[in-house]
Parts: structure tokens; C-alpha cells; sequence
């Protein structure tokens, strides 16, 4: 397989298995890329990238800045914070404005659900999903599963715990479908106010025991609270929170096998897991934070390998 089945990056649901390994494939060759003295690659010279965050993102838009300047591509920075969303204007009057300036692909994050896959359905450019609300957040699964394969060998049949805030995090959902796709088995644990009510009809098991999901598992992906997403109190006090499910250097050494740890990132030092857990051996996190750019630029690439051929 020489090309994405797709023309935007949406969802983990509207990928195929192939399409995951042909990323994987092109990242591989990225990562040596961004490896050597000289990072830059003149590969995306003549295409022009619009990041449009509507909600707020250091690492990840930073992440997509980055791949994106790797590739040599034109970018325009569009912060909805502080731009005319906020004195009314919609979605597709922003994106209109800016697809008038010649844009031919656009990194959205928005805090509405869907609001890519209508935004593919109005313009003429190709989307990428940079997180849309609680629903998915395509690259980061991307970017997981690739840093599995990369310190295990493989994802299939790999045993992965997702452990915590999973009702508002669109991060477990990306990663749930991109892992099953890939032939791992996929558990969850956390408290039962944040498991959503559906989440057996994905096919994954919820573990209300953490420690008994740790002692299955290969590798435990440690989620943030997401405080900003609460209008409510899910749970008593952090204090409880980080008793039952948070991961400390002592607990991850009474495990019957070494686990590999990971964090989609900003981490809450002390909540879900220490200090000294995050800065071990058995963490991946920044390794995470590498890949993160490499699966981007091959994401970038792909995509805009088909907008260079449809203009052919």
C-alpha cells in the first residue's frame, strides 16, 4: 500500500489497518530525518498548512508547527482565543477567510465534536483532527501505538491499560480504536464515574482494580484528569483519586513484569503518576514527545502526496 485510503486525517475509526502501517512506515523514515544535523526536508515546499486551534494546545500545536517547518511547508497560525470567533463569525466563515488566502490543508483542534468532519464536508482542503472535544484525537493514538511498536517490537497481542478520566478523553477513545485495529487487548481502570456507560460496546473490559490491571498489562497508559471538562465532581478529593489509581516508583516494582509506562501529556506530577515514575526507565513519555513530530510529518506528507496528485 503506496497511499492513505483517505483524504483526511478525521478519525482512528475511518482508517484502515493498512493506512495505520503505512504511517508507521513513513514515520520510520522521519525519525531519521529529524535525527540528523540538517532536520529539514524540502518535501512540502510548495504546500500551505493553516493550524486552526479553537481551543487552547501547547504541545500538540507546537508538535504540528514543528513537523510541519521539518517539511518545509508554509504555515499560517490562527488562535481562535483571541481572533473574531469570539465576536461571533462561524466555523465556516473562519475557515473560509483562510482557504481565500490559498490554503491547502488545515490542522483544526475545535471543542465540538464532528466539527472536522463538517468542516471536510464544506471546504476544499484536506483535514487533519487535532482533537475534537471529547471525541477523538487521531495523531496522539498515532503517535501511542507507534511508541509501543517501537519499544516492544510489535502492538499485536501486546496487552494495553488505559487508566483514568476515560468519559472526557478523547485520547482514550483515538487509542482504543487504533490499538484494536492493530490486535492488542485493551482494558481500562479508573473510577466507575469516569468509565463511559458505553464502553463495553467497543469490545474493551473495564478493570475496577487497579492493581489487577496492572499485573495483566504490558504497558499502562496513564491518563490526565481533565479538571477543565468537570462541571461536576467525579470523585472526592485528588488526594483518593491518587491513592487508587495513581502510580507510584513502589507499586511499579512489586509487579510480577516490567511494564512500560507512558502519559499523553501535560502530566499532574503526583496525581496519576510520581515524579520518579515519570523520569524512570520504564516510562516512554519523551519518547513519546519525539515521535509525536515524526508521525505528524508522515501524516502531513500523505496526506498532501494526494493533493499533489489530484492537481497532477
Amino acid at each position: 500500500m503506496s497511499e492513505l485510503s483517505v483524504n483526511h486525517l478525521l478519525g482512528i475509526k475511518y482508517l484502515k489497518e493498512d493506512d495505520i502501517h503505512l504511517i508507521f512506515q513513513t514515520a520510520d523514515h522521519f525519525k531519521e530525518v529529524i535525527n540528523r544535523s540538517i532536520k529539514k526536508v524540502p518535501t512540502l515546499r510548495d504546500i500551505t498548512i493553516a493550524n486552526l486551534f479553537f481551543e487552547n494546545s501547547t504541545r500538540t500545536r507546537l508538535s504540528f508547527e514543528l513537523a510541519e517547518k521539518r517539511l518545509s511547508a508554509d504555515v499560517v497560525n490562527f488562535s481562535a482565543a483571541s481572533s473574531s470567533v469570539k465576536k461571533g463569525e462561524t466555523l465556516i466563515d473562519t475557515v473560509n477567510n483562510i482557504l481565500s488566502m490559498k490554503v491547502d490543508m488545515v490542522v483544526m483542534r475545535h471543542p465540538n465534536p464532528g466539527a472536522g468532519v463538517f468542516l471536510a464536508k464544506h471546504i476544499n482542503a484536506s483535514i487533519i483532527n487535532a482533537g475534537d472535544g471529547a471525541h477523538e484525537h487521531p495523531t496522539q493514538a498515532l503517535l501511542d501505538c507507534y511508541s509501543i511498536r517501537e519499544r516492544l517490537g510489535k502492538v499485536h497481542g501486546k496487552k494495553v491499560l488505559i487508566v483514568g478520566d476515560i468519559l472526557h478523553s478523547r485520547v482514550a477513545l483515538s487509542n482504543i480504536f487504533a490499538l484494536q485495529k492493530l490486535g492488542a487487548k485493551v482494558k481500562v481502570s479508573g473510577p466507575k464515574t469516569l468509565i463511559p456507560k458505553y464502553i463495553d460496546k467497543l469490545g474493551v473490559e473495564v478493570e475496577t482494580d487497579f492493581r489487577k490491571g496492572l499485573d495483566w498489562c504490558d504497558v499502562a497508559n496513564m491518563l490526565r484528569v481533565q479538571n477543565e471538562r468537570m462541571d461536576i465532581s467525579y470523585f472526592p478529593t485528588t488526594r483518593e483519586y491518587t491513592q487508587q489509581f495513581g502510580l507510584n516508583m513502589e507499586l511499579l516494582k512489586s509487579l510480577k513484569q516490567e511494564i512500560v509506562v507512558m502519559h499523553p501529556g501535560p502530566i499532574n506530577r503526583g496525581v496519576e503518576i510520581t515524579t520518579e515514575v515519570a523520569d524512570s526507565g520504564q516510562a516512554i513519555i519523551l519518547d513519546q514527545v519525539e515521535n509525536g513530530v515524526a508521525i505528524r510529518m508522515a501524516v502531513l506528507y500523505l496526506l498532501a502526496s494526494k493533493i499533489q496528485q489530484d492537481e497532477d
